[in-house]
Parts: C-alpha cells; structure tokens; sequence
C-alpha cells in the first residue's frame, strides 16, 4: 500500500492552510525515542523514521478519569462513523462531550444539534484544526473518524496530548505507519482501541464459540468476500470545494487531487489517495474477524491480483474485482470482492 506524501511549501507557509504535522512525532526504529516534530514533517519522513514495533493494539477497555468525574471526549473527524461512535459511547457510559472537530463547518453545525439531541446538558466546542483541540491537552478519551489517510497523525498527536483513542479501522493505509501508531501508544502508555467491531457482533462471537469448540474439525479452507456495490461509479464533474469545506486540511498528508462532490463525506472511499479500497474497508472487518476465530495473525504471504475490470466510466480509481489470498501455511484464507453485477431481486442500482 502506499505512504505518499504531499504538503508543497507553498501550502505549508499558508496560514489558511499550515502544516497539520506540527504535533505529530518522530519514531527513530533503532531505538523508538521520541523527538519532537519540526516543520520538516511529511508522510514519508513520518514512514521512515516510524518506531520497529509490533502491530497488536490493545482491545481493552479506555482509562477513566477519577472515580466521580465523567471522561472528558473529543471527536476528530464528525462524519457518520465518527458520530456512530461517539453517540454509543454516550449511551454505555457518562461522558462530557468536550470538542468536536470537522474541517466541514456545515457538517459541525448538524453534530453539535444531534449531541444536544441526545443530550441536551452537553455543550461542546468546535474546532476546525484538531491542533488546536489537543492543545490544552485536558481530554480523557479521543475518537478518531476521520478518513483513512488521517489516522495515524490524529492518533499519534492524541496520545501525545494525553488521551486514550478509540481510532477506527483500518489503523493506516500501510504498515511503518500502523507501526509507528503502536509505539506512540506505548511510549506515552496509552490505550488505543481500533475499530474492528465484527468482534461485538453476536452470530460471529456464536461462530467462534461453534469453531473453537472443534464442531468443523481440521480448518483447510477460509473465505470472506464483499458484492455489496460500495464503489461509486459515478462520473461527476470537477469544481471548486464549498467555501464551508476547508479542502486542503482535509486532503493533508495525502496526494491531493482536484475536488467532485463525490469525495465528501463518505464516498472518498472509492479514491486510493484516502484510503485501501474495498481491501482496506470491508476485508479488514471480515480478515479480523476470520483469523479471531480460527486462532491466526500473521499470514506467512500474501497474493493479489484484480483491477478496475468493469465500472470504468466514473472518476474512482479503487478496484472493483480483487481477490487476496493470506496463506496461513495450513491453509489459505481468500478474500474477494466485486462492486458489480446483479443477483435476483437486487434492488440496488
């Protein structure tokens, strides 16, 4: 997968735009110590100086404050699963929803009403920069719902400022970054929990117990698969962003290309400058959830072959076929998706 950086000097200088790496830190593999980062930070300087670690994050519950405080929380990214997020959160545990933090200010005003709709003693600030919501580092716990390409410096500069982080998968889109997510929290001895949430599910917990209880016998063959039609194949056209929507900062570390109002919110995932397509979104819960139950981590090799076979007419540029192969050694797990085709009585078009 890839780690390109972007962020020219022009755009670095801008006060509009800045630089959002100011926060981030600097891994150096030999010996993980942490330095403070410069103006010098872009993705790749990121890669290559990310921390040697492993890849296993903690799955257990975040810190509180003290006994008789509410954690204080604050959400960096208020699309739909930033908000999915942080509203469960509000039902399964007194929290004070402290900031929140979108570079789409239309989008900011419709959170901040559903918060109060849920509750309505919460009275958040909003922020356009997660910069400076970490500033006064006084939060408890950060959600990160940004897209893909953000949530490695958006971790990394929660931990930072203290918090425990609820960031939500895939953990990067390549592996130095997820490495350098895992040191961070373990540097600054932070929980961080990554949104695989196939492990919550009910019927897959049922299969595991099914599974581990040897019900299937010798294990020689696992396949996950995806036909939902989650890829736009829409062509629309290129224009300027509105002026609500602060383009740049959202484009940030990834390579930046001219904006259509497919990109945002949610359909950025059919661009591979923001993410790892289908592979990166649904593959992730499904592997996850695969190798929990059968007892596996680490494939011994990976194969890959696939492309854009048939929706050719849109702007995105993620594969509408793919099929993966994780060979486990004992056995393969084959994971597979198309965003085409019609079975009976598919209504989706």
């Amino acid at each position: 997968m890839r780690c390109s950086p972007r962020w020219n000097e022009q755009q670095r200088s801008s006060e509009s735009a800045g630089n959002p790496f100011d926060a981030v830190l600097h891994y150096r593999p030999e010996t993980s110590d942490v330095i403070p980062g410069e103006d010098i930070m872009n993705r790749r300087q990121f890669i290559q100086t990310s921390a040697a670690a492993g890849l296993a994050l903690s799955s257990g519950v975040f810190a509180s404050a003290a006994d008789d405080k509410k954690p204080r929380v604050g959400v960096i990214g208020c699309g739909w699963f930033g908000m999915v997020d942080l509203l469960r959160l509000m039902e399964v545990k007194p929290v004070e929803v402290v900031a929140l933090c979108d570079v789409d200010q239309e989008m900011l005003k419709q959170k901040i009403e559903e918060v109060k709709k849920k509750d309505d003693t919460q009275k958040p600030k909003t922020y356009s920069d997660f910069r400076e919501m970490l500033k006064n580092k006084d939060l408890d716990i950060v959600i990160v719902g940004t897209p893909d390409h953000w949530h490695p410096l958006a971790m990394i500069a929660a931990v930072e400022a203290g918090a425990d982080v609820y960031v939500e998968k895939p953990i990067s889109v390549c592996i130095d970054e997820g490495k350098a997510m895992v040191a961070a929290a373990r540097k600054h001895k932070k929980v961080v929990q990554v949104g695989t949430q196939r492990r919550s599910t009910p019927h897959i917990k049922e299969a595991y117990d099914f599974v581990r209880d040897g019900n299937l016998g010798k294990i020689a063959f696992l396949k996950a698969y995806c036909y939902y039609h989650m890829r736009s194949n829409r062509d629309l056209p290129e224009q300027a962003p509105p002026k609500t929507f602060d383009f740049e900062m959202w484009t940030g570390p990834a390579p930046m290309r001219k904006y259509n109002p497919e990109m945002h919110p949610r359909t950025w995932r059919s661009y591979m400058e923001f993410c790892n397509g289908i592979v990166g979104d649904m593959c992730v819960h499904m592997l996850d959830a695969a190798r929990w139950i059968v007892g596996k981590k680490y494939p011994q090799h990976v194969f890959s072959s696939g492309g854009i076979l048939v929706d050719k007419k849109g702007k995105a540029n993620t594969t509408d076929t793919q099929t993966v192969t994780f060979d486990y050694g004992d056995f393969p797990l084959v994971w597979e998706h198309r965003s085409w085709g019609k079975g009976e009585g598919y209504k989706n078009d």
